[in-house]
Formats: structure tokens, C-alpha cells, sequence
């Protein structure tokens, strides 16, 4: 069974970071000042510089030596591209996983994924702790559908494709402006986790594959947060 990965602190500096990016409030080759950023976002300089190298793996910012970062600004056809891939992937990892079976500590990790995201979603908006936890149960649900599949060349292509803007499953991207609609954002794809799990279960192998990969286009769905200001 996979242990619970550990969130990453200031994980809600880089949701912010990567919606200002993706929307284009960031232009692309505009360099991103620790110190401006930090005071825009109510925080110290060091979560904006993790969060920086953390975008720098995901390609969504480029080091300029010295002189920090700059936004990459990524199109919606690269973007589109990265996510409906990682689609494919998960959904063959899904498919593979419900004809395989799974075992049962990957049935009661999984389940204690929805159950805690169920109770997590439970609240009237979102807030800082809310995405860190639901950051860190996502990460969980979707690295043990992946490992159930037991398929290693699935996981070598996603790890590859996880290097491409907004492609991870870790790659959130909230309008932390609109927390209630973010909110409602995740509850539906919270309630695809359920989906795919009973689909799991169930041993349907084409439901679960539609699921997931319905799940990863949700992304794409969520068309304001790569909409400009």
C-alpha cells in the first residue's frame, strides 16, 4: 500500500501562481518578483520561491540566473495537448486496474481517499487548508489507480508527460477569487473518484477508462481559470 504523500507547503501559492500564469495576468517572459509576488499574496518571500522552483519542473516558468523567474505562458493548444494525454494514460491505467482487480489495501486506501475527500468538501468555500488536504488526497487517489494497474510503461509515459504544463494530476489550477466556485469545481471531480472507484470494483473496465479520462478534460472544462482577467 502507498504511503499518503506530504503535502507541499505553500501548495496554494502555487495554485494562485499557476492560474495567474495560465490566464495570462502573468504575460509570458514577465519576470515574477519574489518580494511584489509576496506581498500581492499576503505571504513571506520563501513559499513563493519553492512554489517558483516547483513551476520551474512543471514548465510553466523559466530561470533567468540571477535575476529569478519568468512566466513561460504556455498556449490553451499546449495545455489542451498535455491534459488529454495524461487522459489516455489514466484511463488505460484505469481499465488495466479493473480487469486486473484490486487488491484489497489499494481498495482501503482508495476508499479513505473519497471518504476524507467527502468530509473535506463538506464546507461552504474554500480556504487554505481545505487545498492543501484535498492537494494531498488527489495525489494519493491517483498514484494508486495508477500503480493498480500494474503497468510500468504507463507509468514512464505519464512521468514524462507530467514534465508538460498543467498535464500532472498534481497541477491544480483554482481562481482562489471565487473560492465557492472552485469549491464546486472539485466536489465534481471528487464525484468522478466515486465513479471510477465502483467502476474499479465493479470490474468495468470501460467505464472506468471513460471516467478518468473525462476527469483529466474536466480540467480543460474549467475554462475561466485559463481565461484573462
Amino acid at each position: 500500500m502507498m504511503d499518503m504523500p506530504k503535502m507541499k507547503p505553500g501548495q496554494w501559492v502555487i495554485v494562485s501562481l499557476r492560474k495567474m500564469i495560465a490566464s495570462g495576468e502573468l504575460k509570458r517572459g514577465e519576470r515574477i518578483a519574489e518580494i511584489a509576488t509576496a506581498e500581492a499574496l499576503g505571504v513571506s518571500r520563501m513559499p513563493v520561491r519553492m512554489a517558483l522552483r516547483t513551476l520551474e519542473q512543471e514548465g510553466l516558468v523559466v530561470k533567468l540566473g540571477a535575476r529569478g523567474y519568468a512566466a513561460r505562458g504556455p498556449s490553451e493548444m499546449d495545455i489542451r495537448g498535455a491534459i488529454e494525454v495524461r487522459g489516455v494514460l489514466e484511463g488505460l491505467a484505469a481499465s488495466q486496474a479493473a480487469n486486473r482487480g484490486l487488491s484489497p489495501e489499494d481498495a482501503a486506501t482508495l476508499r479513505r481517499c473519497l471518504q476524507d475527500g467527502d468530509a473535506l468538501l463538506d464546507r461552504d468555500a474554500l480556504d487554505e487548508a481545505a487545498i492543501e488536504a484535498y492537494h494531498a488526497l488527489n495525489l494519493t487517489f491517483h498514484a494508486i489507480l495508477v500503480e493498480a494497474a500494474g503497468n510500468s510503461a504507463i507509468v514512464s509515459a505519464l512521468a514524462r508527460n507530467n514534465g508538460l504544463p498543467f498535464a500532472s494530476a498534481d497541477a491544480l489550477a483554482l481562481d482562489l477569487n471565487d473560492p465557492r466556485g472552485e469549491l464546486l469545481h472539485l466536489r465534481a471531480a471528487h464525484a468522478q473518484h466515486h465513479e471510477v472507484f465502483e467502476a474499479l470494483l465493479a470490474g468495468d473496465a470501460a467505464a472506468a477508462e471513460r471516467v478518468m479520462r473525462d476527469h483529466a478534460l474536466a480540467a480543460i472544462r474549467n475554462a475561466k481559470v485559463f481565461v484573462e482577467p
